[in-house]
């Protein structure tokens, strides 16, 4: 199957991903058919980790185009789905307003709409869980919202994770939003981070995503120790990290424990798991094979993996590395 390629895919940036149903229907609202929006996430129910990535999706795009989300609004009044959305439109906002660029290349103004509409998005999550106090999602919207003042949330940061977790142990966004918090480059330390991502994932049941996290902390330590600003500059130092056999040992429990339960599926955060296991093959120079399977189940599909841009400054750069490599 991979074989079918004889150059690096094109990749799509789409942040819906594999989610068909999702890109349908996101489609369809920015079209003016909110009703599509919501009988998706009426269907998707309580599957957690699918309903926050679908939720994350709709929410970047009214971030975008808000005129969808403001006419079912004026015809659903008090519709928990709506406030969520809105919750996650201006977080979206907030996060393109600060940028990606290190804290030394943000400037003052940037972090002040970052701050701002953080604390509007934290207001409308509260909103979101009155209207829905089963939903885990208005709560990790409250947790992500925190990240412009860490600082002086930490208190707060682990109450409200408290209150997501007793709504879903294991929920993938959660646990991800703590390891975020929790690194050395937001509010914690490697230690911290470590522990927020290796407890859920050896706690969690086999099949869990969460399982995946420690590769997520070794992504972020590594970023941390061997060059942020330089990013290829210093990709070897990084590389080197990842060659270490006791990282090699855990990146392999890790997506061992992650498909005990079967062949993970694609939609959810599977794509983005499988980018996350080959890059980390790809550092390690480890199982190349292995990843060449991942690649042929990934596709083109390329989202928005954030982990790429910690090793080179575009994430297109890096997928068509790993896919070079791999094959």
């Amino acid at each position: 199957m991979f074989g079918l390629f004889r150059k690096p895919p094109n990749p799509d940036t789409d942040y819906g991903q594999a989610d068909l149903e999702l890109r349908a229907a996101r489609d369809r609202a920015l079209a003016g058919d909110w009703a599509a929006a919501r009988d998706l996430i009426e269907a998707t129910g309580r599957d957690w980790e699918l309903r926050g990535r679908r939720l994350s999706v709709l929410g970047g795009a009214a971030g975008q185009s808000p005129q969808w989300l403001d006419a079912w609004e004026a015809a659903v009044l008090g519709d928990p789905t709506v406030a969520i959305l809105r919750a996650d439109a201006l977080m979206d906002l907030a996060g393109e307003a600060r940028g990606a660029a290190s804290a030394r290349e943000t400037s003052r103004e940037q972090f002040q709409e970052f701050h701002r509409l953080s604390t509007l998005a934290a207001r409308a999550s509260q909103r979101a869980v009155e209207l829905n106090p089963d939903d885990p999602y208005p709560w990790v919207v409250r947790l992500t919202s925190m990240l412009a003042n860490g600082h002086r949330q930490r208190d707060e940061f682990l109450a409200a994770m408290g209150e997501s977790v007793k709504r879903d142990p294991y929920n993938f966004e959660t646990h991800l939003m703590a390891v975020t918090f929790l690194c050395q480059k937001w509010y914690g330390s490697h230690e911290q981070m470590f522990a927020a991502a290796r407890e859920p994932a050896a706690a969690a049941p086999v099949g869990s995503s969460v399982a995946m996290l420690p590769l997520l902390a070794h992504f972020e330590y590594a970023l941390r120790e061997y060059g942020f600003d330089t990013r290829a500059e210093s990709l070897a130092a990084k590389a080197s990290y990842f060659r270490r056999p006791e990282v090699i040992r855990e990146i392999d429990a890790c997506a061992a424990k992650w498909r005990g339960a079967g062949e993970p599926r694609l939609i959810g955060r599977g794509i983005t798991l499988r980018h996350w296991l080959a890059l980390a093959n790809y550092l390690a120079e480890h199982d190349r094979k292995g990843t060449r399977a991942l690649l042929a189940q990934i596709g083109p599909y390329l989202g928005s993996t954030a982990t790429y841009g910690y090793f080179w400054l575009r994430q297109i750069e890096g997928f068509h590395a790993v896919w070079k490599w791999a094959s």
